[in-house]
Parts: C-alpha cells; structure tokens; sequence
C-alpha cells in the first residue's frame, strides 16, 4: 500500500510591502514608546526662549531685558561647571549616551532660575503698563502655573535618561542660587536705569531705520 508522505503547511508569502512593516514595527514603537506629553517636555526650551522673545518684543521692558540676560548667563555659567567636573550622564534607553557632560543639567538650572525670578518679579516689581493690571492675574495666577511648569520640566530631564538625579538636584539648586542674586542686583539700583534704557531703545531703533 502506497504511503502519503505528510508535508508542513507552507506559510503565506508576505509582501514585501508586509515584510518592511514588520522591520519598522519596533523602530515605530521605540520612537513613540514615550507618552506625548514627555515628549513635549523634552522641547520646552523652543517654547521657553520664544515666550521670553516675544514678552520681551513686546514690552520693550529692560527688566525683561535683565531678566533675559540672566537666564542666558545662568545658561553659560552651568555649562563651564559641567566641564569643571565631567561627570557622564546616563545612558539613556536606546543604549545611545550624549557627548555634553551631566552635572549640573543646564534646563534644570535655567528653568529653575526662570521660576524663581518670575515668582520674585510678579511678588516685589511694579506691574509693566504694557502687561494685564490684574493684581490677582499678576502676582499670583502666573506663578501658580510657572513653578508647577518649571518642576515638570526638571523632572523630566531624569524621565527622558537625560539626568541623573543629583545632576537634576544640582541644577534645581544653582538655579536657585543664581535667580535671587540676580534679582537683588536688579532691584539694589540697577532698576534706576530701566526708564533711561527703555527710552534709549525707540531712539536706537528710529537711527538704525535711517541709516
């Protein structure tokens, strides 16, 4: 009696239009495996330094203008702390490592010292005419939301695999330290010459247009 030689079903011939799918499947989850609001977090310092330009355009303020500057050098000096001391940051979960050292993390620094200064302004400076008279909108509505605001983004530097957290704690406090100092400067006698700079600029400005 003749024998029927039993054969494994074949599986069905993929595509390959199915074939690169199953390839990009996991780079697809990897790049988006992160919720949306992380990712977002992540590109604040885009939102951040266009808010400040935008304030700043619009008020023609030299206390913004101050304010500014020392957000920029607050920026700076976390960075040449971060080659005095070389520490590496974490490997992050891709296995990939960032060439810029870690300690202390310069978005915890700088949306830190942003918090603080903010939140001293809205307490101790006259409100800006430019700016909503608000008394309650002003002094305690904006530093309800940046403070909040600021400790998600500094928080999220460990989230990401960006920071360490003390590289975080150290920024959170150079922020700190640096915002009040500033701020004591601004309002020890450098505020004087913020009516004399604001009045310069519409001058400079109207030369630079008829050059």
């Amino acid at each position: 009696m003749a024998t029927r030689r039993l054969t494994k079903p074949r599986p069905p011939a993929t595509t390959a239009s199915a074939e690169v799918a199953q390839v990009a499947r996991p780079t697809i989850r990897a790049a988006h495996g992160r919720p949306w609001w992380l990712l977002a977090l992540d590109k604040t310092n885009v939102t951040v330094a266009t808010l400040t330009a935008a304030t700043l355009l619009y008020t023609r303020s030299a206390g913004v203008a101050y304010f500014t500057a020392g957000a920029v050098l607050c920026s700076l000096t976390v960075k040449i702390l971060k080659r005095c001391v070389r520490q590496p940051r974490p490997v992050v979960v891709d296995g990939k490592r960032k060439k810029t050292y870690g300690m202390p993390s310069t978005h915890s620094a700088v949306i830190t010292f942003f918090a603080a200064y903010i939140t001293l302004a809205c307490m101790y400076l006259p409100i800006h005419p430019m700016l909503p008279s608000s008394p309650a909108l002003m002094r305690m509505a904006i530093p309800l939301v940046v403070v909040p605001l600021a400790s998600m983004i500094a928080a999220s530097r460990i989230w990401l695999g960006h920071h360490t957290w003390p590289q975080v704690g150290a920024g959170v406090a150079y922020g700190l330290l640096c915002a009040p100092l500033w701020f004591r400067l601004w309002t020890g006698g450098l505020n004087e010459y913020g009516p004399m700079a604001e009045d310069m600029i519409p001058l400079y400005c109207q030369s630079f247009m008829n050059a």
